[in-house]
């Protein structure tokens, strides 16, 4: 996915990102919300930034790794759960007794997904 640019071109954007998401998940430690509002607030507010910026910068597969992490964490307070809470009940599907987490490679391949259908209706773009 390269886009001609040199390394660590997005790396300040990928940092503001990464502190949203820091940010978003602090909020809700601790927080006196029902579980379904907790989470929404997270994907919302914490989500919502990585979702804006997923298909137009390259991310590592660490730099996903990491976010993944925070959004763990994130829902581990969203549920009330210590951090050493096995994350597996957070990333498994349902089908697998998980409770299939919105983690952030699956909106990365929505949004280029997304961003592959704008870009086939543009008369412009093959």
């Amino acid at each position: 996915m390269g886009h001609g640019k040199p390394p660590g071109y997005m790396r300040a954007t990928k940092e503001v990102v990464r502190q949203k998401i820091i940010v978003a998940r602090n909020l809700i430690k601790c927080h006196p919300l029902t579980l379904e509002l907790a989470t929404e607030l997270f994907i919302s507010k914490g989500m919502g930034v990585f979702r804006f910026s997923a298909a137009l910068m390259e991310w590592s597969e660490s730099e996903l790794n990491d976010v993944k992490r925070l959004c763990v964490q994130a829902y581990k307070n969203a549920w009330h759960l210590p951090q050493s809470t096995a994350s597996a009940l957070l990333i498994f599907p349902k089908t697998h007794a998980g409770k299939r987490s919105t983690l952030p490679m699956a909106v990365l391949t929505h949004e280029l997904l997304l961003h592959a259908e704008r870009c086939m209706r543009d008369e412009d773009v093959v």
